[in-house]
Protein backbone atom coordinates (compact mmCIF):
# COMPACT_ATOMS: atom_id res chain seq x y z
CA UNK A 1 0.00 0.00 0.00
CA UNK A 2 0.98 3.48 -0.96
CA UNK A 3 1.83 5.99 2.06
CA UNK A 4 0.20 9.33 1.54
CA UNK A 5 2.57 12.11 3.04
CA UNK A 6 2.57 15.33 3.66
CA UNK A 7 5.41 17.66 4.06
CA UNK A 8 5.53 20.44 6.37
CA UNK A 9 7.97 23.42 6.22
CA UNK A 10 8.19 22.17 2.39
CA UNK A 11 9.77 25.08 0.89
CA UNK A 12 13.00 25.12 3.25
CA UNK A 13 16.07 23.42 2.08
CA UNK A 14 15.28 19.72 4.00
CA UNK A 15 11.50 19.86 3.08
CA UNK A 16 12.14 19.61 -0.92
CA UNK A 17 14.78 17.67 -0.28
CA UNK A 18 12.04 15.22 1.25
CA UNK A 19 9.52 15.88 -1.66
CA UNK A 20 12.56 14.75 -3.88
CA UNK A 21 12.70 11.54 -1.56
CA UNK A 22 9.34 10.41 -1.28
CA UNK A 23 9.09 10.69 -5.37
CA UNK A 24 12.10 8.04 -5.13
CA UNK A 25 10.12 6.18 -3.14
CA UNK A 26 7.69 3.65 -5.00
CA UNK A 27 5.90 3.09 -1.41
CA UNK A 28 5.47 6.55 -0.81
CA UNK A 29 3.55 9.60 -2.42
CA UNK A 30 3.75 13.19 -1.58
CA UNK A 31 -0.13 13.97 -0.64
CA UNK A 32 0.19 17.47 1.27
CA UNK A 33 2.53 20.55 1.34
CA UNK A 34 2.70 22.80 4.49
CA UNK A 35 4.17 26.26 4.78
CA UNK A 36 4.45 28.83 6.91
CA UNK A 37 1.57 31.55 7.09
CA UNK A 38 2.43 34.19 4.99
CA UNK A 39 5.23 32.62 2.87
CA UNK A 40 5.02 33.35 -0.56
CA UNK A 41 4.99 29.96 -1.75
CA UNK A 42 1.97 29.19 -0.29
CA UNK A 43 -0.68 28.34 -3.18
CA UNK A 44 2.68 27.17 -5.58
CA UNK A 45 2.98 23.76 -7.00
CA UNK A 46 5.02 21.36 -4.67
CA UNK A 47 7.00 19.17 -6.79
CA UNK A 48 7.97 21.81 -9.32
CA UNK A 49 9.37 23.92 -5.69
CA UNK A 50 11.07 21.06 -5.27
CA UNK A 51 12.43 20.19 -9.09
CA UNK A 52 10.56 16.78 -9.44
CA UNK A 53 8.09 18.37 -11.84
CA UNK A 54 4.50 19.37 -11.74
CA UNK A 55 2.92 16.93 -9.37
CA UNK A 56 -0.43 18.51 -8.61
CA UNK A 57 -0.04 18.79 -4.49
CA UNK A 58 -0.40 22.66 -3.99
CA UNK A 59 1.70 23.91 -0.99
CA UNK A 60 -1.09 25.22 1.78
CA UNK A 61 -0.34 27.27 5.10
CA UNK A 62 -2.49 25.54 7.21
CA UNK A 63 -1.90 21.94 8.41
CA UNK A 64 -6.15 21.46 8.81
CA UNK A 65 -6.72 22.31 5.66
CA UNK A 66 -5.37 19.15 4.24
CA UNK A 67 -5.94 16.76 6.92
CA UNK A 68 -7.96 14.13 4.83
CA UNK A 69 -5.45 14.53 2.38
CA UNK A 70 -2.53 12.22 4.31
CA UNK A 71 -1.62 9.16 6.53
CA UNK A 72 1.56 10.10 8.11
CA UNK A 73 3.28 13.96 8.31
CA UNK A 74 7.22 14.56 8.27
CA UNK A 75 7.99 17.28 10.09
CA UNK A 76 11.73 19.13 10.38
CA UNK A 77 10.82 22.85 11.07
CA UNK A 78 11.32 24.14 14.91
CA UNK A 79 10.38 23.27 18.26
CA UNK A 80 7.13 25.10 18.86
CA UNK A 81 5.50 24.17 15.26
CA UNK A 82 6.23 20.33 16.00
CA UNK A 83 4.44 20.39 19.39
CA UNK A 84 2.02 21.77 17.90
CA UNK A 85 2.12 19.02 14.64
CA UNK A 86 2.14 16.44 17.31
CA UNK A 87 -1.18 17.68 19.42
CA UNK A 88 -2.79 18.08 15.91
CA UNK A 89 -1.75 14.26 14.60
CA UNK A 90 -2.81 12.58 17.79
CA UNK A 91 -6.00 14.73 17.79
CA UNK A 92 -6.83 13.18 13.81
CA UNK A 93 -5.22 9.96 14.23
CA UNK A 94 -2.39 11.00 11.81
CA UNK A 95 1.43 8.98 12.15
CA UNK A 96 4.19 11.85 12.28
CA UNK A 97 7.99 11.33 11.58
CA UNK A 98 9.68 14.48 13.90
CA UNK A 99 13.16 15.30 12.91
CA UNK A 100 13.12 18.81 14.61
CA UNK A 101 16.04 19.30 16.93
CA UNK A 102 16.71 21.30 19.76
CA UNK A 103 13.46 20.48 21.70
CA UNK A 104 13.32 21.13 25.87
CA UNK A 105 12.43 19.07 28.13
CA UNK A 106 8.96 20.43 28.34
CA UNK A 107 8.58 19.66 24.42
CA UNK A 108 9.72 16.38 24.85
CA UNK A 109 7.34 15.27 27.39
CA UNK A 110 4.49 16.96 25.21
CA UNK A 111 5.42 15.17 22.15
CA UNK A 112 5.44 12.27 24.17
CA UNK A 113 1.84 12.52 25.71
CA UNK A 114 0.49 12.99 22.01
CA UNK A 115 2.38 9.63 21.64
CA UNK A 116 -0.44 7.98 23.37
CA UNK A 117 -2.79 8.88 20.97
CA UNK A 118 -0.97 8.31 17.63
CA UNK A 119 2.38 6.55 16.46
CA UNK A 120 5.49 8.86 16.82
CA UNK A 121 9.05 8.48 15.43
CA UNK A 122 11.39 11.13 16.98
CA UNK A 123 15.02 10.63 16.07
CA UNK A 124 18.40 13.33 15.67
CA UNK A 125 19.34 11.85 12.95
CA UNK A 126 17.50 9.63 10.03
CA UNK A 127 20.53 8.23 8.14
CA UNK A 128 20.66 4.92 8.51
CA UNK A 129 24.60 5.04 8.53
CA UNK A 130 24.57 7.60 11.60
CA UNK A 131 22.09 4.61 13.67
CA UNK A 132 24.54 1.62 12.93
CA UNK A 133 26.87 4.62 14.14
CA UNK A 134 24.62 4.62 17.14
CA UNK A 135 25.28 0.98 18.08
CA UNK A 136 28.89 0.85 17.18
CA UNK A 137 29.69 3.48 19.92
CA UNK A 138 27.56 1.97 22.25
CA UNK A 139 29.48 -1.17 21.77
CA UNK A 140 32.91 0.39 21.35
CA UNK A 141 32.68 2.01 24.91
CA UNK A 142 31.38 -1.03 26.78
CA UNK A 143 33.96 -2.91 25.34
CA UNK A 144 36.72 -0.24 25.81
CA UNK A 145 35.40 0.55 29.11
CA UNK A 146 36.61 3.47 31.82
CA UNK A 147 40.76 3.14 30.08
CA UNK A 148 39.72 5.06 27.37
CA UNK A 149 38.54 8.87 27.20
CA UNK A 150 35.72 9.61 25.32
CA UNK A 151 35.37 13.20 23.50
CA UNK A 152 32.84 14.08 20.80
CA UNK A 153 33.50 16.78 17.83
CA UNK A 154 30.79 17.90 15.21
CA UNK A 155 30.80 20.17 12.36
CA UNK A 156 27.79 21.94 10.51
CA UNK A 157 27.17 24.84 8.31
CA UNK A 158 26.90 28.30 9.82
CA UNK A 159 23.28 28.50 9.54
CA UNK A 160 22.58 25.54 12.18
CA UNK A 161 21.02 27.03 15.65
CA UNK A 162 21.24 24.47 18.06
CA UNK A 163 24.76 23.54 19.71
CA UNK A 164 25.56 20.16 20.05
CA UNK A 165 23.85 18.36 17.52
CA UNK A 166 20.80 16.28 18.23
CA UNK A 167 23.33 13.75 16.85
CA UNK A 168 26.22 14.72 19.05
CA UNK A 169 23.93 14.17 22.03
CA UNK A 170 22.76 10.82 20.78
CA UNK A 171 25.82 9.60 20.38
CA UNK A 172 26.67 10.97 23.75
CA UNK A 173 23.70 9.14 25.12
CA UNK A 174 24.89 5.49 23.23
CA UNK A 175 28.57 6.03 24.79
CA UNK A 176 27.45 7.50 28.00
CA UNK A 177 24.84 4.03 28.34
CA UNK A 178 27.95 1.64 26.74
CA UNK A 179 29.85 2.79 30.22
CA UNK A 180 27.01 2.88 32.71
CA UNK A 181 26.79 6.15 32.56
CA UNK A 182 23.76 8.78 31.97
CA UNK A 183 24.78 12.22 29.94
CA UNK A 184 23.64 14.70 31.79
CA UNK A 185 26.18 13.77 34.88
CA UNK A 186 29.13 13.81 32.93
CA UNK A 187 28.88 15.85 29.52
CA UNK A 188 31.58 18.73 29.52
CA UNK A 189 29.91 21.16 26.81
CA UNK A 190 33.28 23.42 25.75
CA UNK A 191 36.44 23.83 28.02
CA UNK A 192 37.96 27.48 28.81
CA UNK A 193 40.57 28.55 30.65
CA UNK A 194 43.05 26.92 33.67
CA UNK A 195 39.89 23.93 34.02
CA UNK A 196 42.50 21.46 35.55
CA UNK A 197 43.05 17.71 34.54
CA UNK A 198 40.46 15.85 33.01
CA UNK A 199 37.70 13.87 34.96
CA UNK A 200 37.83 10.36 33.93
CA UNK A 201 34.08 9.66 33.76
CA UNK A 202 33.44 12.75 31.73
CA UNK A 203 32.35 13.24 28.16
CA UNK A 204 33.32 16.32 26.21
CA UNK A 205 31.45 18.12 23.17
CA UNK A 206 33.22 20.32 20.64
CA UNK A 207 31.47 22.13 18.21
CA UNK A 208 32.40 24.03 14.80
CA UNK A 209 30.04 26.24 12.72
CA UNK A 210 30.85 27.16 9.62
CA UNK A 211 30.54 27.11 5.72
CA UNK A 212 27.77 24.78 4.05
CA UNK A 213 28.89 21.62 6.25
CA UNK A 214 25.58 19.22 5.84
CA UNK A 215 27.08 17.30 9.24
CA UNK A 216 30.44 15.75 10.65
CA UNK A 217 30.23 13.83 13.46
CA UNK A 218 33.54 12.05 15.33
CA UNK A 219 33.39 9.90 18.54
CA UNK A 220 36.72 9.50 19.83
CA UNK A 221 38.09 6.95 22.80
CA UNK A 222 41.00 8.21 23.56
CA UNK A 223 43.99 6.18 26.02
CA UNK A 224 47.61 5.87 25.96
CA UNK A 225 49.26 4.96 23.02
CA UNK A 226 46.29 4.79 21.23
CA UNK A 227 42.95 6.63 20.00
CA UNK A 228 40.36 4.64 18.53
CA UNK A 229 37.39 7.09 16.44
CA UNK A 230 33.69 6.10 14.90
CA UNK A 231 33.44 9.21 11.85
CA UNK A 232 30.50 9.89 9.99
CA UNK A 233 30.24 12.50 7.54
CA UNK A 234 27.21 13.33 5.58
CA UNK A 235 27.73 14.66 1.94
CA UNK A 236 23.97 15.45 1.32
CA UNK A 237 20.13 15.90 3.61
CA UNK A 238 19.22 13.26 1.27
CA UNK A 239 20.80 10.98 3.62
CA UNK A 240 18.24 12.32 6.00
CA UNK A 241 15.94 12.65 3.54
CA UNK A 242 15.63 8.95 2.44
CA UNK A 243 15.69 7.99 6.16
CA UNK A 244 12.74 9.73 7.03
CA UNK A 245 10.73 8.64 4.34
CA UNK A 246 11.92 4.79 4.88
CA UNK A 247 10.52 5.97 8.79
CA UNK A 248 7.11 6.85 7.40
CA UNK A 249 6.22 3.77 5.20
CA UNK A 250 7.11 1.58 8.23
CA UNK A 251 4.97 3.44 10.47
CA UNK A 252 2.06 3.29 9.08
CA UNK A 253 -0.95 1.06 10.35
CA UNK A 254 1.17 1.48 13.42
CA UNK A 255 -1.41 2.46 16.20
CA UNK A 256 0.59 4.45 18.52
CA UNK A 257 3.72 4.77 20.56
CA UNK A 258 6.92 6.60 20.60
CA UNK A 259 9.69 5.21 18.36
CA UNK A 260 12.72 5.86 17.06
CA UNK A 261 15.16 5.04 13.71
CA UNK A 262 16.90 2.36 15.75
CA UNK A 263 13.02 0.82 15.50
CA UNK A 264 12.97 1.27 12.21
CA UNK A 265 16.01 -0.29 11.47
CA UNK A 266 15.15 -3.32 13.56
CA UNK A 267 18.61 -2.21 15.58
CA UNK A 268 17.09 -2.39 19.14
Amino acid sequence: MTVRIAVTGAAGRMGRMLIEAIAANEGARLSAAIERPGSSLVGADAGELAGVGHCGVTIVDDARKVLSDFDVMIDFTAPAATVANAALCAEHGKRLIIGTTGCNEQEKSAIVTSADQTAIIMASNYSTGVNVCFKLIKEAAAILGDDYDIEIVEAHHRHKVDSPSGTALSMGEAAAEGVGRTLKDVAIYGREGVIGARERETIGFATVRGGDVVGDHTVMYLADGERVEITHKASSRMAFARGAVRAAVWINGVERGMFDMQDVLGLK
